[in-house]
């Protein structure tokens, strides 16, 4: 009996090797492979609608009607109307003071950030300003504005490391330059997660998730945050409402593109690494949670969110070893940009920073841009 009941246990496992062998792929023709389904879907009828005008005044009909839609796919990203600073830390240096601050509103929740403001500012000077944004990184906001002074020497020491690596304290570098900088934290890293709840698994993906389940949008959480940020800034006595930029690396490159396109009072930009489509990111097995709109691209894609910062002045950094940007789609990023900002009337507004390196923030010709754009004259 024994003899029996081994050998229908192994005739089960041989059943279930046939069955689940890939490389009998004639045993499931019949089997689903969702990334097949995925890939397939990405070649139907997507982008309906893509720009396809040539004057100013198409543009801006168009810019009007996909704006529309993006906000509609978005949802509310309306930041609270009252709200309260908390001063955590302030410290002085040189050349800034640096002040740690949390924007605070009932049912909202707190947003930390980093304000950098130049030393010796004379009464009634209004500086111009710079919203400078964080990528995906255990440490969020800390390496923009250059923060190394931890009493935890081995935090303090991986974030020099960053820094070196990245190029990441762009934020300090405006500020040296004369700039107010305002470095928020945003979702979910550094401050904003528990990053021992996730152990090694990124948390965007999970986040994103868990948010969809309550009908929240982790990217219009995001832009709901950096407008409140906008409305902080715009209060300071030190700053220029109508002198501002946004410059940010990876996410907060991505972050600084959506911004832009979505508020007006971002009058020059500087989105670094992010020269790519999300069809091209959904076509593969990974991808960022805190970058995804349900919908999307139905309508269109990165180019034609980016599309509606035009004609405003704008430098996208590119490096030339940068595996976040596949050769073929970053040319299409950029011919679809080229189109939008010719139909604008002002190409010499759309530059891009082709430098030797890789996923990292180089910063020449944004800094040029924004001294031109944002100290030449009060607009």
């Amino acid at each position: 009996m024994k003899s029996l009941y081994k050998n229908i246990f192994l005739a089960a496992h041989f059943v279930l090797f046939l069955i689940y062998n890939p490389s009998r792929q004639e045993l499931r023709a019949d089997s689903s492979d969702i990334d097949q389904e995925i890939s397939s879907s990405l070649n139907g009828n997507l982008l309906a609608m893509q720009f396809k005008g040539n004057s100013p005044e198409e543009l801006k009909i168009w810019q009007a009607n996909f704006k529309a839609k993006l906000n509609s796919l978005l949802g509310d990203t309306t930041p609270p109307k009252k709200w309260k600073v908390i001063q955590e830390d302030r410290k002085l240096f040189k050349d800034f003071t640096r002040h740690q601050l949390l924007l605070t509103a009932e049912n909202y929740p707190s947003v930390p950030v980093y304000l950098l403001v130049p030393n010796r500012i004379k009464p009634g000077d209004r500086r111009p300003a710079v919203l400078a944004l964080h990528g995906h990184g255990r440490y969020g906001y800390d390496p923009i504005v250059g923060r190394v002074d931890f009493k935890d020497a081995n935090r303090s020491k991986a974030l020099r490391k960053e820094i070196d690596r990245l190029g990441y304290d762009y934020g300090l570098e405006f500020v040296k330059r004369g700039y107010v900088v305002l470095a928020p934290c945003m979702l979910p890293f550094g401050r904003r997660v528990q990053h021992e709840r996730y152990g090694r698994n990124d948390p965007c993906g999970i986040v994103f998730a868990r948010l969809q389940a309550i009908g929240q949008l982790l990217l219009s959480r995001n832009i709901r945050d950096l407008k409140w940020c906008l409305d902080y800034l715009v209060t300071r006595h030190e700053v220029d409402p109508k002198r501002i930029g946004c410059a940010g690396l990876s996410y907060g490159g991505r972050t600084t593109m959506f911004l832009t396109a979505l508020d007006e009072r971002i009058k020059v930009a500087a989105p670094s690494g992010v020269l790519n489509l999300l069809i091209e990111r959904i076509d593969r097995p990974w991808g960022c949670g805190a970058q995804i709109i349900p919908g999307l691209l139905k309508y269109g894609d990165h180019p034609e969110i980016a599309a509606l910062i035009a004609p405003r002045p704008v430098v996208w950094e590119a490096g030339s070893n940068d595996p976040l940007l596949p050769a073929k789609q970053e040319a299409e990023f950029r011919r679809r940009l080229k189109i939008v900002y010719k139909a604008s009337g002002v190409p010499k507004n759309l530059l891009f920073d082709d430098f030797e390196g890789g996923h990292e923030w180089k910063g020449k010709k944004a800094y040029e841009l924004f001294d031109k754009v944002l100290k030449s004259k009060r607009k």
